[in-house]
């Protein structure tokens, strides 16, 4: 143990020096970020769930509208039961519990190194979490692929650790590293949106003027705040990533991803408009299809795409 490094300190020197090495800071961030991991992957984990199978949902076969997020859900405990919605939360596990853990470290040491005894500003917030995330957004890529394809529900994977050795034999080092670009695009700007307007909310509320029996509720509601804000930001590299880490063989490049993605939402779009315009007007209440072969309604959905 570490405090058996200094034997010729007396009895309570060394139990003094033990306890404040135990409950060292950067091991204190980490155990504290590891715990809110767990605490937030076990509640949230079924958003994430819905949120992966949205990001890859094909149009429903009349190619009228993507299913909605309700609807989603209740297919998804008629079909795999109430605990599917938990789908995927041993990688998730994996992931969060040491990485948020990494990142709260790797914050502590730069906060330490950096800015003392002063709070950081909105450019230093930014970089801040830009820097934590990205060192642990890296340190974590495999899991988070493993993660991903569990969510999906398109892999039959037993264990994180089958998953793992599987991704490895399969696809090599590139598969388990699969969107690496576009997890940097959507992590690291993330924490340093998040830092940054969490940090400065904080500082624009008169905190020593609120009981502190608020204050949980205030940190509280300005985390809903920063997380809605750096959330609208990042969603696009979300969505790339989250269909680069599922097909790694179709999307070799992130270029490619945007390109498809790009692609289906203008077709989806045209496909939306051509249904309305093959209706006419309302008459007596109601729409009236209008009459058309099914050769001509091809023709037309062809040419969409």
């Amino acid at each position: 143990m570490l405090w058996k490094l200094t034997p010729l300190l007396q009895a309570q020197e060394a139990e003094d020096q033990a306890d404040t090495r135990v409950m060292h800071p950067v091991l204190k961030a980490f155990v504290c970020g590891s715990i809110s991991g767990t605490c937030s992957t076990l509640l949230f984990q079924p958003l994430d769930l819905l949120k992966t199978r949205l990001q890859t949902l094909q149009p429903a076969v009349k190619g009228s509208s993507h299913a909605g997020m309700v609807t989603l859900l209740f297919r998804v405990v008629r079909t795999e039961s109430l605990l599917g919605l938990w789908k995927g939360v041993s990688p998730s596990f994996a992931r969060c519990i040491p990485g948020v853990g990494i990142y709260f470290s790797t914050l502590y040491v730069m906060k330490q190194k950096f800015l003392v005894d002063r709070s950081p500003t909105a450019l230093e917030s930014v970089l801040l979490g830009v820097t934590a995330r990205a060192v642990s957004g890296v340190c974590m890529l495999p899991v988070t692929v493993v993660k991903t394809r569990y969510e999906s529900g398109k892999f039959g994977y037993g264990s994180v650790y089958g998953a793992l050795k599987n991704i490895y034999q399969t696809e090599g080092v590139r598969g388990m590293f699969s969107g690496l670009t576009a997890t940097l695009l959507r992590d690291a700007p993330f924490s340093g949106i998040y830092l940054m307007f969490y940090t400065q909310t904080k500082n624009l509320t008169p905190q020593d003027q609120l009981d502190p029996v608020l204050m949980p509720l205030l940190n509280f509601g300005c985390g809903i705040f920063a997380g809605i804000l750096a959330s609208l930001a990042t969603q696009p590299a979300d969505v790339i990533k989250t269909h680069m880490q599922l097909s790694p063989q179709k999307y070799r490049r992130t270029s490619q991803a945007i390109a498809f993605i790009y692609k289906s939402s203008v077709c989806s779009h045209k496909k939306l408009e051509l249904e309305r315009r093959l209706r006419v007007p309302e008459h007596k209440g109601g729409h009236i299809p209008v009459s058309i072969s099914p050769h001509r309604r091809a023709s037309c959905f062809q040419a969409a795409e």
